[in-house]
């Protein structure tokens, strides 16, 4: 693995104290980490994300009776949780900050890993690799985060899905992400410092900077390096699903470790749910199983139900691949 500094520790400022609005300013086309099983539902902006990259918050889980306060990250219950968003790696992950019964604050460090980024915890100064979410130098070297289930959506499918959802409001402030240089500077949330690096050919930050030594790919010759995956764990096992493979497959049914899994492709990525054992078929308007059609990309059907969402990792195949090797990607059987 290679670390290296790249910026000062908070240049790119986390979030500490988010608020949330139930009106959205911007397009309804642009992405957010959802994160459904909050109370009430909460959309994270990428539009904001790529500015800040972690937002630590405390959510009332949807699931469980504890309390807090579902309008702030301030509450003094509930679940704490960690939204990361690393651009060179396409990378979203919800993270549970409670670590060791320790409730964990996490920054930006301005190191990478990898090409990932580095988080540090403020209560050890222990840095953590985004994407896998270990920690790779620190007090809590060798452990990890536990991924909660969380999905990249459009703001649209967010506000269709969950109606009574809220959005993170624009934090504000200054970022190194908005500036020229290492300096921080006044963010400007209708620029899109990565937009020119998502569609180009080259993966890391060489291609993102246009310098030299840009990496190479090494991974299936028939995937491109920057193919949106989602990854599943369990029991030791990793599956990342790219969405063309998927898509190619009509969807896919499968087991991870223990755990059987069903994974759908929609336009903007992959959602993988617990398989709940109906046989499902692909249409032009969603997927029919068990007498109804559902929403492959929030897992809703049209009778009310909804799938259970499974933790996962939303990035990039590059990554997927820094991390679990050329063997841990699905193929359907006509790429065998």
């Amino acid at each position: 693995m290679n670390v290296r500094r790249v910026l000062p520790r908070d240049a790119i400022p986390s979030v500490d104290d988010p608020r949330f609005s139930e009106t959205y300013g911007g397009s309804g086309d642009d992405e957010v980490i959802s994160v459904g099983f909050a109370d009430p539902p909460r959309a994270y902006p990428v539009r904001y994300l790529q500015f800040h990259e972690i937002v630590n918050d405390v959510v009332d889980d949807a699931t469980d009776s504890s309390g807090g306060d579902a309008t702030g990250g301030d509450a003094t219950g509930g679940d704490p949780i960690a939204v990361t968003w690393c651009p060179l790696c396409g990378s979203g992950i919800v993270y549970d900050r409670t670590n060791a019964d320790r409730t964990l604050e996490f920054g930006v460090s301005g190191k990478l890993a990898d090409d990932d980024l580095v988080m540090y915890d403020r209560e050890t100064g222990s840095e953590w690799k985004q994407s896998t979410g270990e920690c790779i130098a620190g007090a809590f070297e060798g452990e990890s985060l536990s991924v909660r289930p969380a999905a990249m959506l459009s703001v649209r499918e967010f506000r269709d899905s969950y109606p009574d959802g809220v959005v993170l409001a624009p934090p504000g402030g200054e970022s190194e992400a908005a500036s020229d240089d290492d300096d921080p500077a006044p963010v400007d949330y209708d620029a899109s410092p990565y937009e020119e690096y998502a569609s180009s050919e080259g993966f890391g930050l060489a291609a993102h900077r246009g310098a030299a030594g840009q990496r190479k790919w090494e991974g299936p010759v028939n995937l491109d390096p920057k193919t949106v995956v989602v990854g599943v764990e369990s029991d030791g096992d990793a599956v990342g699903f790219p969405v063309p493979w998927v898509r190619a497959a009509g969807g896919v049914r499968t087991t991870v470790g223990e755990r059987d899994v069903v994974a759908f492709a929609t336009k903007g990525g992959v959602h993988a749910y617990a398989d709940p054992g109906h046989e499902f078929e692909v249409t032009d308007t969603g997927v029919a199983a068990d007498g109804t059609t559902w929403d492959p990309a929030t897992g809703t059907a049209a009778d009310g139900r909804r799938l259970d969402r499974l933790p996962a990792r939303r990035l990039y195949a590059f990554t997927w691949l820094d991390d679990h090797g050329p063997d841990a990607f699905y193929r359907p059987d006509s790429l065998e």
